[in-house]
């Protein structure tokens, strides 16, 4: 049915008064208009919706189905409403976002345009080193919100993607495998491998990988930072499976290069998560609104500039 919400408003008026006259008075529209609104609704149903009776009119067994879901239709559209002023109105607040260290090459950028719209609202970054740290953080309930990759399973979270997050293997300039196109997962055996530690998002996605594809890689060293280990693959210590999002300057300047391994970039999501519980503050709400309407436009220009490999169909979330 093509049926708008003002056409439902017109019905649900002429339902109360039962009167096509009083209904268009109350919209403040004229009694032919009101007529031709019911009409249109009516052939869009296909039943009668109104049992007629000269100028009276009550509504008939349809009519009376139709009005319940009617008024929360309208019900919806009201909470909608409600909520989009609310957001206008965040004036000021403070507000506390946690994030895993990968997040930090993004985030900020993101808090900017936040902070155009939202000049009053206060805003602290709690910074984790994995995701095990953020989650912590979540419980103890020093962050309003998080932001991260797998959403939390051992709390009741609510978690809600709002923009991709691809990860692949990266190489220092000149590595032999550069001129490989397509090359299988098993050639990443020959050479050793720079990994995150346990318990990060990064690491369980690339052993994740390995899994899907029976390959048992040779890992080197261990390190706890994103850019330790940008520093130790552009010396050529070994390869590194990063997220795209951490890389992005190396890239573009020549410092790192993106290896084109079957079945990668491994594209996860990020997500907003906040704990199920609790009442997000007005400050708090506006970002989680922000996140969801702009994120994946923003960090999608992002990556289109600086990652021009990274389209693939998003992995499942572990």
């Amino acid at each position: 049915m093509n049926i708008t919400f003002r056409q439902l408003q017109v019905f649900v008026e002429v339902a109360k008064t039962g009167n096509m006259t009083r209904a268009a008075e109350a919209l403040h529209l004229t009694p032919p208009a009101v007529s031709m609104q019911i009409k249109e609704i009516e052939a869009q149903v296909g039943l009668a919706l109104f049992d007629r009776a000269g100028r009276a009119v009550a509504l008939s067994t349809a009519g009376e189905y139709f009005l319940v879901h009617a008024k929360k239709l309208l019900a919806a559209l009201k909470e909608a409403d409600d909520a989009m002023a609310r957001l206008k109105r965040v004036e000021r607040g403070r507000l506390t976002i946690g994030l895993v260290s990968t997040a930090k090459y993004f985030v900020p950028h993101l808090l900017a345009r936040f902070h155009d719209e939202h000049p009053g609202v206060e805003v602290k970054l709690k910074l984790a080193t994995n995701r095990e740290q953020l989650v912590a953080l979540m419980s103890a309930g020093e962050a309003d919100l998080a932001i991260m990759g797998r959403p939390p399973r051992e709390l009741a979270m609510r978690a809600e993607p709002f923009a991709p997050h691809p990860l692949a293997f990266v190489a220092p300039a000149g590595h032999p495998l550069l001129g490989a196109p397509q090359a299988p997962p098993e050639v990443l055996v020959r050479y050793p491998l720079i990994a995150r530690e346990p318990g990060s998002g990064t690491r369980a996605a690339m052993e994740r990988f390995f899994a899907e594809h029976r390959v048992s890689p040779t890992i080197a060293m261990e390190l706890e930072s994103s850019e330790t280990i940008k520093q130790a693959v552009i010396a050529g210590l070994g390869l590194a499976f990063l997220s795209l999002h951490t890389v992005g300057l190396e890239l573009k300047h020549g410092l790192l290069a993106q290896l084109d391994i079957e079945g990668t970039p491994v594209v996860r999501t990020w997500n907003v998560v906040h704990v199920g519980a609790r009442v997000l503050s007005p400050a708090a709400e506006a970002f989680r609104y922000f996140l969801i309407e702009k994120g994946e436009a923003f960090l999608g220009g992002r990556a289109g500039l600086l990652y021009p490999k990274a389209a693939a169909t998003p992995a499942a979330e572990a």
